[in-house]
């Protein structure tokens, strides 16, 4: 199926600096470089955003030269659902996706949760993060955000069990949750998982790395553990429910917003619990994945609050509550 409306891509790079820097087991940056993409047909623009990531071999520039050779498939009448054959799942694609999704709803005077058929998002409690430092220092980053109500900890290896340990003694109250990015072992995953259980963590993301997480399915877990970098469209589905309890659901992942309701759905049959994640950007990126966040147990779409300052009519943050996106900024 395609659409009557002719359609003109223009696609971009902008860089937004992160407040101090954000640092987990993979290094440090100080800055996060997104791609926007913008649709336009009829006097009216949508827009979408996403984050490439050099975890999945992806770079900005790379994520441009993808985009571009739409140009003329969208001006010979490329529609969403089939832009999710004409391209994998990925950044870019995520970029396209919710522009085309914005475009629409504009176009028809909607809102894209009205398009779709579903009540509009709520009000949220989103995690915030605390990235990975020496103890003392996360636990001085910690004490600063002990206000809020969940906390998602950035662990990297070795020492984590202080880490974690000296996070909670300066958060009593909130809810805390981890990721590890990949950086554990076989050899020390029940005893990171373990420190984790004592100090109340109630999750835990992809403690190994993707492609080596075999020794999820052998050992007693003691809390949920989540597949973040195991696990990017429905088809990488099959063959997680022995060693995860959860799955992060990232519209840069996915590619999109389309993929990534389907994939809800289907992790939700599966029986997974939802995480719905983020990269360090704007409020553009985050606001497709409001959508998500209605369904899931773990909300994560702190990304804004992490930049040293956020696009026009960004997302209302108060406190770590997140509100729905006003049509301003998309949908």
């Amino acid at each position: 199926m395609t659409s009557s409306r002719i359609i003109k891509l223009s696609v971009r790079i902008e860089r937004w600096p992160i407040a101090g820097a954000f640092t987990i087991s993979r290094g440090a940056k100080t800055e996060a470089a997104t791609v926007v993409a913008e649709v336009s047909s009829g006097g009216l623009t949508g827009r979408g955003e996403c984050v490439p990531y050099p975890r999945y071999g992806e770079t900005p520039e790379a994520t441009l030269a993808i985009l571009k050779p739409m140009r003329d498939l969208l001006r010979r009448g490329l529609d969403r659902q089939a832009l999710q054959d004409a391209m994998p799942a990925g950044a870019a694609r995520n970029a396209l996706d919710c522009a085309l999704w914005d475009l629409e709803a504009k176009s028809k005077g909607q809102r894209v949760w009205d398009l779709i058929g579903r009540p509009a998002p709520r009000p949220c409690t989103t995690a915030y993060t605390i990235s990975l430092g020496t103890p003392e220092a996360m636990a001085a980053a910690t004490a600063k955000a002990a206000h809020r109500p969940l906390l998602k900890i950035k662990l990297g290896g070795d020492g984590d069990g202080e880490r974690i340990a000296a996070v909670r003694k300066a958060a009593p109250e909130s809810e805390l949750i981890v990721d590890a990015n990949e950086a554990w072992t076989a050899d020390n995953l029940e005893q990171n998982l373990a420190a984790c259980a004592a100090a109340g963590v109630t999750l835990v993301e992809q403690p190994l790395p993707a492609g080596k997480d075999e020794a999820l399915a052998r050992i007693r877990r003691p809390l949920a553990v989540c597949a973040d970098e195991s696990v990017h469209d429905r088809a990488s589905l099959a063959g997680l429910r022995e060693r995860y309890d959860a799955v992060n659901i990232k519209l840069d992942k996915t590619g999109g917003l389309t993929e990534a309701l389907a994939m809800a759905d289907a992790a939700g049959a599966l029986g997974f619990e939802l995480m719905i994640g983020c990269m360090v950007a704007t409020s553009l990126a985050m606001a497709p994945a409001m959508l998500l966040a209605q369904q899931a147990r773990y909300v994560d779409l702190d990304g804004p609050l992490l930049l040293a300052r956020d696009r026009e009519n960004g997302l209302r943050y108060d406190g770590s509550l997140v509100y729905p996106p006003e049509a301003a900024l998309w949908g």
